[in-house]
């Protein structure tokens, strides 16, 4: 079974159908009001609301990216974008997020998909996971002046911003067309500055969020026919044990050309 947010079903937010923010003992709690994320065991508030059976025949690799990276590229990028058929999208960061963002967003059939990263390895993983163009944002300037190349001149209709850091919340602002919406994902721990000054008169929408994970049974759905195949965003696999290498692997992501890390147990019991 398969959970990533708890819900309690009965507070305000969780009738809202907002459950990321439940009130009572539920929202994003694992691994930040709940110890233990990386651990043996883990305790599930809530759990007849939140966890799912998982077909038999779906491997574990799949399963781990539904309960938490596929959905929020999903519902915080895709969804939340307004991606739609026939649109322009490019994401900004090329991680896991941005990649989750880029296999759930061929659900819409958008024109061109865009990758923007600094890496080119992970740049060229995903145009083998779908994207049309790939664009090097190592000098920005170039690369906005490539994606307004790339669409005619507008910007695109959809930015989605997959990092979290001031830099690349910027260059989606120079980026996006007229009605278009910047969607963003990434996790900022520093303000952004915001061009209200040249943006107010484009009609642009911004939005943001944290993953609720109510779409899991419509992505369980897609695993089981095979229209996503998030097991290859995994490149690396350590055990428990080895943990502390699997973080400094992971903090060299490019050096290792490393996207998602599985840890296993192999801690006996007592």
């Amino acid at each position: 079974m398969i959970s990533c947010v708890c819900a309690c079903g009965k507070c305000y937010y969780c009738k809202k159908g907002i459950y990321a923010h439940c009130e009572d003992e539920g929202g994003w709690i694992f691994g930040h009001l709940i110890d233990g994320m990386q651990a043996e065991y883990l305790r599930v508030p809530h759990a007849d609301n939140t966890l799912y059976y998982t077909p038999e025949d779906l491997s574990d690799e799949a399963l781990v990216m539904l309960s938490d990276i596929l959905p929020t590229g999903y519902e915080i990028g895709v969804l939340k974008g307004k991606v739609e058929p026939g649109c322009s999208v490019a994401i900004i960061g090329s991680g896991p997020v941005g990649l989750a963002a880029l296999l759930t967003a061929q659900f819409y059939s958008p024109a061109k998909l865009i990758m923007v990263d600094l890496d080119d390895n992970r740049l060229e993983t995903a145009l083998s996971f779908g994207a049309t163009h790939k664009v090097n944002s190592s000098d920005p300037e170039k690369a906005i002046r490539e994606i307004y190349d790339l669409t005619d001149g507008r910007g695109v209709d959809v930015a989605i911003e997959a990092v979290g850091i001031p830099a690349t919340f910027d260059f989606c602002q120079k980026i996006i067309g007229v009605d278009g919406t910047v969607a963003n994902c990434g996790v900022h721990g520093k303000p952004v500055e915001f061009d209200l000054d040249k943006l107010w008169i484009r009609n642009i929408n911004v939005t943001t969020g944290l993953v609720s994970t109510t779409t899991t049974p419509q992505l369980l759905k897609a695993l089981e026919s095979h229209k996503i195949e998030p097991e290859k965003l995994v490149t690396h696999y350590f055990k428990l044990s080895e943990i502390e290498k699997a973080y400094e692997v992971f903090s060299k992501a490019a050096d290792h050309h490393a996207i998602k890390v599985i840890i296993e147990n192999d801690i006996s019991e007592a």
